[in-house]
């Protein structure tokens, strides 16, 4: 059974919020984080994004980032435009985007659980985004940014959620995408953390290399923490919103092929030859389950993917599909989670940026795909299945810099900063 826990999060001020609130740090690369938060020196993105303080030449992945990382995240800790709660706490957090809303439960969730897979996993990670989010943590000595989990629809919580929306909330702004966002402090938190114990699973969403880094960096501090304490240390926990799963709305993850074996229209003719490819469509989306839509040399097809020869449910996903029939034997492409010959792009980006980076030439073919559903998500997770990456695009974002894990004081002197393998 799944397992809430209140957790003393740093937060902004009120009169703040609006200033540090800031998109994750997976929906924006180094460039577009630095001009969004030009001139906007309370943004949290200085803290998710450390590198935009840095060197535009500088690496990412360079020590002095990680090291910036953390210093900018205790001057968040410390500032005056912040507050630490005194007592432990959960949150109620809502997401209304083009009119439809999305509440979920804000705590703190068990490492041991993830790793026991209460909290169970739909897709595989990358080890180097891994390694790069678990010596974030490590550095900064806290959870940054929360995931976002979904769980099977329970009466019981929904009652409580709906009752604590009727008080006065913390926070309530609109943020500069539109999307409203609205945090409860809930008045005592026992009755959620009871009612939590009649979820069997939690399912990862959004968030699988946060998950994983959090697993990571706990076993990692484990090692060097000889105190004996009654308390969960805090690096045993991360924060999550956790939603039902009638809230959660999915968009396609398309995806870029940087170069392809042959040329666009040798591509396409082997295409129509295998599967019969509609060509030159006017609509790039697809509109139902099996069918993707391809942009190359300047025009849109359609083509339907013929159902998987495997029998499991992860195998009939369309992302599954596109590797069984394209990817794999045609584009040499087995691994997309290591191939550096093709990108994802989430849908929120809409169909014009996939043309827009092929016209440019940066890439050779763009592939517009259906959503994923929830039910699909949770199917495959029930089956001990793992979908092949970037399969899962979900809006809105939370917003980052509103509830900060802080767990600096539950580690001890000359705590490891990197992570092993």
């Amino acid at each position: 059974m799944a397992t809430l826990h209140p957790f003393r999060a740093v937060r902004p001020r009120p009169e703040h919020v609006e200033e540090i609130a800031s998109v994750p740090y997976d929906v924006v690369s180094t460039e577009e984080a630095r001009d969004m938060a030009e001139g906007k020196p309370r943004s949290f993105l200085h803290v998710a994004r450390p590198e935009i303080d840095l060197d535009p030449g500088v690496d990412v992945h360079d020590d002095a980032v990680y090291e910036k990382g953390a210093a900018n995240l205790r001057a968040f800790v410390e500032s005056d435009e912040t507050e630490q709660e005194d007592e432990p706490s959960v949150y109620v957090y809502r997401l209304i985007m083009d009119g439809r809303e999305q509440t979920g439960i804000f705590g703190c969730v068990s490492v041991g659980e993830y790793d026991g897979e209460t909290i169970v996993k739909h897709e595989e990670t990358r080890p180097a985004k891994e390694d790069d989010r678990t010596r974030h943590i490590l550095q900064q000595r806290a959870h940054a940014e929360p995931i976002m989990l979904t769980y099977r629809d329970q009466e019981a919580i929904h009652d409580l959620v709906d009752r604590v929306q009727k008080t006065e909330p913390l926070y309530d702004f609109t943020a500069d995408d539109g999307v409203q966002h609205t945090v409860w402090k809930v008045e005592g938190a026992e009755g959620l953390v009871d009612a939590f114990q009649d979820v069997e699973h939690l399912y990862i969403a959004d968030g699988h290399h946060r998950c994983k880094a959090a697993s990571r960096a706990a076993a990692r501090l484990r090692e060097v923490d000889d105190e004996a304490t009654d308390d969960t240390p805090g690096y045993e926990m991360f924060p999550a919103v956790i939603f039902p799963m009638s809230h959660m709305h999915i968009m396609a993850y398309n995806r870029l092929v940087y170069d392809l074996p042959e040329s666009p229209s040798a591509f396409l003719d082997w295409l129509d030859e295998e599967f019969k490819v509609e060509r030159n469509i006017d609509d790039p989306v697809p509109s139902m389950k099996g069918v993707v839509c391809f942009y190359l040399d300047g025009a849109w097809h359609r083509m339907t993917l013929p159902p998987s020869k495997g029998v499991r449910v992860v195998d009939q996903l369309d992302v599954a599909r596109l590797s069984e029939y394209v990817l794999e034997p045609h584009l040499e492409i087995t691994d997309p989670r290591r191939d550096p010959n093709i990108d994802f792009v989430g849908g929120i980006r809409g169909t014009d940026e996939l043309e827009e980076r092929v016209d440019s030439g940066e890439a050779d073919l763009a592939v517009s795909m259906y959503p994923t559903s929830i039910e699909e998500l949770v199917a495959v997770s029930d089956e001990g299945s793992l979908m092949p990456p970037k399969s899962t695009w979900f809006e809105p974002k939370l917003r980052s810099g509103l509830l900060v894990h802080d767990f600096a004081e539950d580690v001890p002197d000359g705590a490891p900063v990197k992570p092993v393998g």
